[in-house]
């Protein structure tokens, strides 16, 4: 599949929540990274509405699509595969994106690769820093996931060893910004904030930091709830709430656990890097503290830019390029979303494919060879 010019050429469609995202990779090298958002829509309920988020991926579909290439400046009959995020994430949203790139493959004759949104995260580094080292030790922070997670092989081999128990990082920064009245997302909100607050002047709680408790698991229910107890306590007595410095202090206890025990897995599994991905990985703090802490640990750390860090179609192009370049088997043409998708299942193979290579030509041999003509055709003169 790779050509001289750097590898596969893949596209790859995100839409696991409100970002419709396609992205183009050659190899390692990024071509297009267009997105549609509809967080706007989602602003005034306060939160991801799936429903509206399904049908503004389905109306940004094709005219994201068509952006990509343009941007790109290649034509969809150049393309070696097209990667689509399978799962987790909602399973509205996660469909349209899935039936895109089904009927997208089908019609262009090309192999189509179900990928894990997670796992995703951690290979867009390679669009940034180059190939990943193997293992890989990650820190993936968002507003659904926080997980510490080993990859000796991104393709193949993903680990868990720790995750959240309730509220993820970025779940509490979007409450803590409800009750602040600072709006949605809260994240970006709270970081410009907090740039002007005082992250000492309020101690609040750091979850699961105990000697007995699970040592790479997070919890941010009990931060939330003691963020939230504090700002009605003040309300209550009249007092006006220091919004500076109740995001700065929230922030430096969401932060502090984070690096704190992710630096703590890379000592304990001998990993002399870390990688950290997600939307929360925009932050700035977050990334300041975890510069630091990995200095002074001896560890490298590599950090994508801010906008590779939230959900982009670039990730998932970049580790349906990895696939590709790996001789990963496609994934089946009733590939279907899975709202669930384990980490562990970096992709989504075809069932009946009997090694870990996949053969062009046999990946696409099915009974409608001559409706498969005519789509192409139609679709693409």
């Amino acid at each position: 599949m790779a050509d001289s010019r750097g590898g596969p050429l893949v596209l790859g469609i995100e839409t696991s929540c409100d970002e419709t995202g396609v992205g183009i990779v050659r190899g390692h090298t990024l071509l297009a990274d267009a997105i549609a958002s509809s967080v706007d829509e989602h602003a005034r309920f306060g939160g991801v509405v799936p429903e509206v988020a399904s049908r503004a991926h389905l109306e940004a579909m094709v005219p994201t699509i068509q952006r990509a290439l343009k941007d790109a400046g290649v034509t969809a009959s150049d393309l070696d595969g097209i990667a689509v995020t399978a799962g987790p994430g909602l399973a509205g949203a996660l469909l349209v994106g899935v039936s895109a790139a089904k009927a997208y493959a089908y019609a262009l004759g090309k192999p189509l690769y179900g990928v894990n949104h997670l796992a995703s995260h951690i290979c867009v580094d390679q669009l940034e820093h180059g190939p990943l080292p193997e293992p890989t030790m990650a820190l993936l922070v968002s507003g659904g996931h926080s997980s510490l997670l080993l990859a000796p092989d991104i393709t193949s081999d993903v680990r868990p060893l720790g995750a959240t128990i309730d509220d993820a990082a970025g779940e509490a920064f979007d409450k803590v910004a409800r009750v602040l009245n600072l709006g949605f997302p809260g994240g970006p909100v709270i970081d410009r904030w907090a740039r002007e607050g005082d992250p000492e002047a309020i101690r609040f709680p750091r979850g699961l930091t105990g000697p007995r408790d699970a040592a790479y698991d997070f919890s941010f229910s009990g931060l939330k709830t003691s963020v939230a107890r504090w700002i009605e306590a003040k309300r209550a007595a009249g007092e006006e709430v220091p919004v500076a410095d109740v995001s700065a202090s929230f922030q430096e206890a969401v932060v502090d656990v984070l690096t704190r025990k992710a630096v703590r897995a890379c000592k304990d599994n001998g990993v002399d890097h870390l990688m950290i991905g997600g939307g929360v990985a925009a932050n700035s703090r977050l990334r300041a503290m975890a510069q630091r802490r990995c200095e002074d640990a001896g560890i490298r750390l590599r950090v994508p830019r801010p906008k590779l860090c939230t959900d982009n179609g670039a990730m998932v192009a970049a580790l349906g390029a990895e696939m590709v370049a790996r001789n990963r088997p496609a994934s089946a043409w009733d590939l279907s979303a899975d709202s669930s998708l384990p980490v562990t299942e970096p992709h989504v193979p075809d069932p009946h494919a009997h090694d870990h290579g996949h053969d062009h030509d046999r990946a696409h041999d099915h009974d409608h060879d001559h409706f498969h003509e005519l789509s192409k055709d139609n679709l693409y003169p």
